[in-house]
């Protein structure tokens, strides 16, 4: 799949994120890999927020390096930003502070738990999603599972009521939406600070089987962790446990469901789902950039970023190097294994990635078990096309398919 048809021809970033960012990206990779300049519009973002020099990084080897490098490339001033409305998060921590919380978060997350999760939460929920469509024959897979599965989850396995579900597709929204519209994210930061100290709170008197109660529980060098902390991470854990595996999965399924001999692999071969998967997250990366700022002068391409300087980390462009994958721009799951930089990598690397892995194998086991002769609707009667949509974000705005139930 070629993305351009002159590969000489000036190419700028569409603003309205209708249009794929993947053909700047690879015009950008070959001119000005590391490029002085903004990727992101900051209009809507208040002028204190606003980065006084922006630089980004569009090549795989550039972005390796600058994720090694947690030294020179910080993410400490994640508390300027999220951080007003995550709190003092895992993602802005750096040396011992970030070794010691993320070596403490990282038990809720371990193996262990995970097969607990799988039979117990993960496979219930998503067969509970697909059981409740299969009967219909057509349905809108981004609706009634890719956005559903991962709300369901994170909440069961924080232990939270299932009455709550429509607050936190709200709230999660709200707080990633700090950019376009921070009194929004202030909001809904303080409606689930609220929230959420009621719930510590009662795993401070009586000790629960969760993810809350895993971090009540929890000490530091023998001291547990604040009240603020633990909401701190529930505030951060909510739309990235929400949003990576909901854009990713999406992604997924439009890519296979566009690529149907692909799909009849898979459905044969439920081994291939793992490949399927990774070269999915490659393909289409559900978080295309991550924020560092330099703590002293950089060389990088014969160029010299200063120190204080902000620089966007582009996994999804990284994702695409045609030095590291040829043919890039194609989905193949049969293609030679290379690894990518989806979940970002060093010391921040995603913490939640063998868990939105995880899901999304379950997932998609749970609807080739459920649904036969699964095929997308090009044209679904509304006149708005099904595409993957966003600069930043990027996910499917819609999936109409229809199917048959599994005898």
């Amino acid at each position: 799949m070629t993305l351009r048809t002159d590969p000489d021809e000036p190419v700028t970033l569409d603003p309205t994120g209708e249009t794929s960012p993947y053909i700047f990206f690879e015009y950008m990779r070959r001119t000005d890999p590391v490029w002085h300049g903004a990727f992101m519009d900051h209009d809507q973002m208040p002028e204190e927020l606003r980065p006084g020099d922006e630089w980004v990084l569009f090549a795989y080897d550039d972005v390796f390096r600058a994720f090694r490098d947690d030294r020179v490339f910080t993410s400490a001033e994640y508390d300027k930003t999220i951080g007003l409305v995550m709190g003092h998060t895992i993602l802005a921590m750096g040396g011992k502070e970030h070794h010691d919380h993320r070596s403490l978060v990282a038990k809720a997350f371990r193996a262990t738990a995970l097969e607990r999760w799988e039979p117990s939460v993960i496979g219930p929920v998503c067969d509970r999603l697909i059981d409740e469509i299969k009967d219909e024959g057509h349905a809108d897979l981004v609706k009634a599972l890719t956005f559903e599965f991962p709300t369901r989850i994170i909440s069961e396995l924080l232990g939270l009521p299932r009455e709550d579900l429509d607050m936190f597709r709200r709230l999660s929204l709200d707080l990633i939406s700090i950019p376009t519209d921070i009194m929004a994210g202030l909001t809904a930061a303080n409606e689930l600070h609220g929230y959420f100290l009621d719930q510590v709170e009662q795993r401070r008197r009586k000790l629960t089987n969760d993810i809350i109660g895993d971090l009540v529980a929890a000490e530091i060098d023998g001291e547990k962790l604040t009240d603020e902390a633990i909401i701190a991470f529930l505030r951060l854990l909510l739309p990235a446990g929400l949003e990576t595996t909901y854009r990713s999965s999406g992604n997924l399924l439009y890519l296979l469901l566009t690529h149907p001999e692909q799909l009849a692999m898979v459905r044969q071969d439920r081994s291939l789902i793992a490949t399927a998967i990774e070269e999915g997250l490659r393909v289409e990366t559900p978080l295309t950039m991550v924020m560092r700022t330099t703590t002293e002068d950089v060389e990088m391409g014969g160029k010299t970023i200063p120190a204080g300087a902000q620089v966007d980390i582009c996994m999804g462009t990284a994702n695409r190097d045609e030095s590291r994958w040829p043919d890039s721009n194609a989905f193949d799951i049969n293609r030679e294994r290379h690894a990518h930089i989806a979940f970002a990598g060093g010391i921040h690397m995603c913490l939640g990635m063998h868990l939105a892995r995880l899901e999304t194998r379950v997932m998609l086991n749970s609807l080739l078990d459920r649904v036969e002769d699964l095929a997308f609707v090009a044209d679904d009667g509304t006149g708005k096309e099904s595409k993957i949509i966003g600069h930043t974000f990027r996910s499917p705005n819609k999936l109409p398919v229809t199917f048959t139930a599994a005898s």
